[in-house]
């Protein structure tokens, strides 16, 4: 069956669909964005993802594009029309068409995008079993990573070196030393203590749906939780670390640079606490 998408009020095929060019969000990175897991044809989290949505909105002084109801409904009927059972979906709003000029256009309306998309699940599950490596290198991203904003060419580039270095995600560092969180992950660690450390929310860092879950299964399991800054040498040093993401919830880190974690496995808290989520994360 052919993908469905929606673009401002109407249903397209994914391959016919498209956005005018002069769209703010193709001219100038002028947009948000928010990707909801979808699990036995359910989304995860809704509620989380669009209280960031309409933060993120506020924050760049944008209109929503459709009323929270309708957006709703928007978003499962593209996971419908598209037979999602376990997968994502995907919404993007923009401030809309206007000629190209830096200031905020008069009179425009914003636009909405929505898709959505299988997860591979053989990959995310191979991904758990074996763990994966992260790799290091400075955060060159603008100062606002708490808005989930679609200019995400500092990311792509860091994923990309990861990649070609044989990592699965680049470590993002700040002038301090400290990691801030992965090109599209955020980061943890577990000490030898078992501590769960990951850095605080604030503007370093984009707070991931996910994250808050997490931290919230983490305490309910008798897990210390303490929100701090670490060093990638603090990291290399730890039992455990793991990345988190809307698409595949937690994935096992067992290298960093090279740099063996714990026994260089998956370790048990990291285990514990993926499972743990399917208990505290919302379905609707």
């Amino acid at each position: 069956m052919s993908r469905i998408a929606y673009v401002n009020g109407r249903y397209l095929r994914h391959a016919e669909a498209s956005v005018h060019i002069e769209d703010r969000g193709y001219q100038f990175a002028d947009g948000i964005y928010e990707v909801c897991g979808v699990r036995g044809g359910k989304l995860m989290d809704e509620r989380l993802h669009l209280e960031r949505l309409q933060r993120s909105l506020r924050e760049l002084r944008m209109d929503m594009p459709v009323s929270l109801s309708a957006l709703k409904i928007i978003l499962r009927e593209v996971v419908r029309r598209n037979r999602i059972s376990n997968g994502m979906v995907y919404f993007q709003v923009t401030r809309g068409v206007a000629p190209r000029d830096h200031p905020f256009p008069a009179d425009t309306h914003a636009s909405l995008v929505v898709t959505a998309k299988r997860l591979n699940e053989a990959r995310v599950a191979a991904s758990v079993a074996r763990g994966v490596e992260v790799m290091t290198m400075p955060d060159q991203r603008w100062a606002r990573r708490d808005v989930k904003s679609v200019a995400l060419l500092p990311n792509i580039l860091a994923k990309q070196m990861a990649r070609e270095a044989g990592a699965y995600e680049a470590w993002l560092v700040d002038a301090e030393g400290f990691v801030t969180e992965g090109a599209s992950t955020n980061a943890w660690i577990v000490d030898r203590e078992g501590r769960l450390i990951t850095r605080p929310e604030g503007p370093d860092i984009l707070s991931g749906v996910t994250r808050r879950v997490l931290l919230q299964a983490a305490r309910a399991e008798g897990i210390e939780v303490v929100e701090r800054p670490f060093t990638p040498e603090e990291a290399k040093s730890a039992r455990e670390a793991f990345i988190s993401a809307s698409s595949a919830i937690i994935i096992p880190v067992v290298r960093i640079d090279g740099h063996p974690i714990g026994n260089a496995a998956p370790g048990s808290t990291t285990l514990r606490l993926r499972e743990a989520y399917g208990r505290f994360g919302e379905l609707s």
